[in-house]
């Protein structure tokens, strides 16, 4: 058997371990052990690579921004700024047919600036957002749907743990990255909103209506969001303007966040130390997985597929649009399975060399750049795709009265929004290229 047939036969393995319940670090990282092994015959080969990837994967100084990031996340929710971020989002929307979705949705734009973690946004915005949505009339299929739809801005909008992950295996900056990010994850925020106005219009009992709030309760709303444009200044701010470095500037923020919380009394000793601890679980697991995906990429690498899958689809003269939309086609495949970093991780070293190596009219950097933010904007698809879209999970679980088909029902049309984006991005590289081109 060649190596390219050991790596075809690869995935068919790893799929079946992860449907036999195996956790996908370990199915990545059992699978990549065995094929290094078929390949090379030699156990000292395969202890050499997970002992040389051990220190190279985790000695990165770039990693060290993944606890930084979700240590924020933790802080800003002890700090209480989901609440103040969707009491403020309420206030200015919460009259309008739909409008405490779509402040839900706003707040979790604003969260998610401050989080960098999908799962996070979800959860916190959800136990904010969720009793106040069916204290209004909104139906469980609208509101669960809106929220863990909101949920998924909080990996696109800056700063974001699986763009950091992305820019580590591309090799890219990670500011012009989040520089990126900025235009598709508005449009994300604006696209989720517009998909609310339609529903609530095609369905008028889904939602009721929240008394109009005169300007003195609106404005004096925005005050308690201070303490957020602050830390999303400093932090963005602060790498645009050259000031930090991105792991400087997570640390800044980290820091920030935790004098905010600690500020408003939500920031105890016993609080910090489940927030330490629960970042630290975070980060083990995700780097757990980076630990098991190196290990599953340093067998691909052996094996020569990335190379030859590039040389093959290049030989074949086919059309970069054409395998563009195969590529993305099968991320929302893989997304109905996978969870988001698990798919970076997996698909980037096979896919990168492939897309690299077609002509898009971009230079390398600028293909980079846009690739990412495609892959990353259908990796958020999945993570609302039935049958196992893990923000879904997360919001049904926090309302046990809506059933989950009922959630799956209700997040279709924020699918459909999301698949326009794509496409529209696709079509036009120079949306997302925008803000990177006038800044650098």
């Amino acid at each position: 058997m060649s190596n390219i047939e050991i790596a075809l036969l690869s995935f068919p393995v790893f799929l079946i371990l992860i449907f036999l319940r195996i956790p996908i670090g370990v199915a990545m990282l059992v699978t990549g052990i065995g094929g290094i092994y078929c390949i090379t015959g030699s156990f000292s080969m395969v202890s050499g690579q997970m002992k040389n990837l051990t220190w190279g994967t985790f000695s990165s100084y770039s990693l060290s921004i993944v606890p930084l990031f979700l240590l924020m996340g933790q802080f800003a929710t002890l700090g209480g700024m989901s609440q103040s971020l969707f009491k403020a989002a309420e206030t200015w929307l919460g009259h309008r047919k739909g409008g405490v979705a779509m402040a839900a949705v706003g707040a979790c734009a604003g969260f998610g600036a401050i989080c960098g973690s999908s799962l996070a946004t979800a959860a916190t915005m959800g136990q904010v957002a969720l009793p106040e949505l069916r204290r209004y009339g909104y139906s469980g299929e609208l509101a669960t749907g809106a929220l863990a739809a909101g949920g998924t801005l909080g990996i696109l909008i800056p700063p974001s743990v699986v763009l950091v992950i992305y820019a580590i295996l591309t090799e890219q900056n990670i500011a012009k990255l989040f520089v990126a990010a900025f235009i598709p994850g508005i449009l994300a925020a604006i696209g989720y909103m517009i998909a609310i106005a339609i529903y609530v219009r095609l369905k008028p009992d889904s939602a009721g209506a929240r008394a109009r709030a005169d300007y003195g309760e609106r404005f004096r709303s925005l005050v308690a969001v201070w303490p957020v444009l602050i830390v999303f200044l400093a932090v963005v701010g602060g790498i645009y303007g050259g000031i930090f470095t991105p792991t400087e500037a997570a640390a800044v923020g980290a820091f920030g966040t935790g004098l905010i919380a600690w500020v408003n009394g939500g920031l105890t000793a016993r609080e910090l130390k489940k927030a330490i601890l629960a970042t630290a679980g975070s980060t083990a697991m995700i780097f757990f997985i980076v630990y098991g995906a190196g290990i599953y990429n340093s067998f691909l690498a052996l094996s020569q597929l990335p190379q030859t899958a590039a040389g093959w689809v290049t030989a074949q003269g086919f059309n970069p649009w054409v395998v563009m939309i195969a590529v993305l086609l099968l991320y929302l495949i893989f997304g109905c399975v996978m969870d988001s970093l698990s798919m970076i991780l997996l698909t980037v070293p096979i896919f990168f060399p492939i897309m690299s190596a077609l002509d898009y009219g971009l230079s390398h950097e600028e293909f980079s750049l846009w690739f990412g933010i495609i892959v990353l904007i259908v990796v958020e698809v999945g993570l609302i795709t039935p049958p196992v879209g893990m923000n879904l999970f997360v919001i049904n679980a926090l309302d046990r009265t809506t059933p989950l088909a009922a959630t799956y029902r209700g997040v279709f049309p924020f699918v459909m929004t999301d698949l326009v984006r794509v496409a529209i991005l696709t079509m036009f590289p120079a949306i997302t290229l925008l803000g990177v081109r006038l800044l650098y």
